[in-house]
């Protein structure tokens, strides 16, 4: 299988519909709808988003934490730091992946980024 070693998942993925968290997730596509589906934006964050970069190990569980590489959110300090909390925490309470034996072999070690969105007014 080729992975691309850069993959960017905007938000809207979030409505690609997936497998249950029982069925190896088979793509890419796949592993952004998981890892969205997990998503609550903080209160008040509208218009909002940071990204994150991550690799994955076989098992689907992460190598390191990830790292933040943009971020968009208004207000102060406090309230960028509580908006990459939540984005932080909703990757690492999606973890481990299940990932199909094909995607397990092609996504080791490669770097992903996962932008989170709050909703636009």
């Amino acid at each position: 299988m080729n992975t691309a070693r850069f993959l960017m998942i905007a938000g809207a993925l979030s409505v690609v519909p997936f497998p249950s968290a029982a069925a190896p997730l088979n793509g890419m596509n796949e592993v952004g709808a998981a890892l969205l589906a997990c998503w609550t934006p903080p209160a008040n964050s509208d218009n909002s988003s940071v990204t994150l970069s991550f690799s994955f190990k076989r098992d689907g569980t992460l190598i390191g934490p990830p790292r933040t590489t943009a971020i968009h959110v208004s207000g102060d300090d406090k309230a960028r730091k509580a908006y990459v909390e939540a984005a932080t925490k909703a990757l690492n309470d999606c973890l481990p992946l299940s990932l199909s034996p094909s995607l397990a072999q092609g996504i080791a070690g490669n770097v992903f980024t996962l932008q989170f969105n709050s909703p636009k007014k």
